[in-house]
């Protein structure tokens, strides 16, 4: 039987790390999917059992999500509207038994085109905070998924948390996305957008597109068209080229990369009606 460690502290989860390779486990919910097999081979490192890895707490730089904090724990969590968008992802994230298992830093490290989490977490300027016996650092979002099932874990790491910059915490958002069904969905298509809208101007734009191309991807270039525009009718800065354009969108069994784009266009153009229905009133 391989060897199994439940650490109660980070230290002795480190200290694991430092002797051998590992796989680590918190909720398992893809991991045991991943293996085809009924054990997971090779030592194991369990983190569930370190308290000081699970919870969201804020403080005057941000909001700190812990690494084997559940997606039910992010659904519960008093956040501001800026992470409406992530609850609302959280809600899509398989069953209710796998919200409830299901961590938000495994959503990350598993690194799927189609985690729901991703374009959310992109959107709110998301780092990822790594761990290991030789200290800790601190990567980008966009920098720690670097392909299909790909990460920027170096040996001996562990992810302790996300961490979102108070900046980011502004604003309104909204998530959506596109499946060939209504629950346990692998998506053809999502978005994230976050709008900051001050007197009807857009002060700060923020738009993610998951499930379209090799990573979850950041929309710069619409963001800045967006930024300083009236929040009336500000949809129809977003089109089916500029969309396709920024995500070189992939083929699969569910959808082509043509469709994929004109669905991404569409979904933005939703979300950020949906978030600038107050405006359009008060105009």
């Amino acid at each position: 039987m391989a060897a199994y460690h439940r650490p109660d502290t980070l230290q002795g989860a480190l200290d694991v790390l430092a002797e051998r390779p590992v796989t680590i486990a918190a909720g398992c919910t893809d991991l045991f999917p991943a293996t085809q097999a009924r054990t997971l081979s090779g030592p194991v490192l369990d983190i569930t059992g370190i308290p000081g890895l699970r919870g969201i707490s804020r403080d005057e730089s941000g909001i700190r999500i812990g690494a084997t904090t559940s997606w039910t724990d992010v659904i519960r969590a008093d956040l501001p509207p800026a992470f409406d968008m992530l609850k609302q992802a959280a809600r899509e994230v398989g069953s209710v038994q796998i919200q409830n298992s299901g961590t938000v830093a495994g959503n990350i490290c598993n690194a799927s085109p189609a985690a729901d989490g991703m374009p959310c977490l992109m959107a709110l300027e998301a780092q990822v905070e790594l761990a290991s016996a030789n200290g800790t650092r601190t990567l980008p979002l966009s920098h720690f998924v670097n392909g299909p099932r790909q990460t920027a874990l170096e040996p001996g790491e562990l992810v302790t948390a996300i961490t979102i910059p108070e900046a980011a915490t502004r604003g309104t958002s909204r998530f959506l996305k596109l499946g060939a069904r209504k629950y346990l969905v692998i998506s053809i298509a999502m978005v994230a957008v976050r709008l900051d809208i001050e007197g009807g101007t857009v002060r700060d734009a923020a738009l993610a597109v998951g499930a379209c191309s090799a990573v979850a991807t950041r929309l710069t270039d619409l963001e800045a068209t967006l930024t300083g525009q009236s929040a009336s009718d500000l949809s129809q800065h977003i089109t089916h080229a500029t969309v396709a354009a920024a995500l070189s969108p992939i083929d699969d069994i569910r959808a082509d990369g043509p469709y994929r784009a004109h669905a991404a266009a569409e979904l933005l153009r939703r979300a950020i009606d949906d978030l600038t229905q107050p405006a359009k009133a008060a105009a």
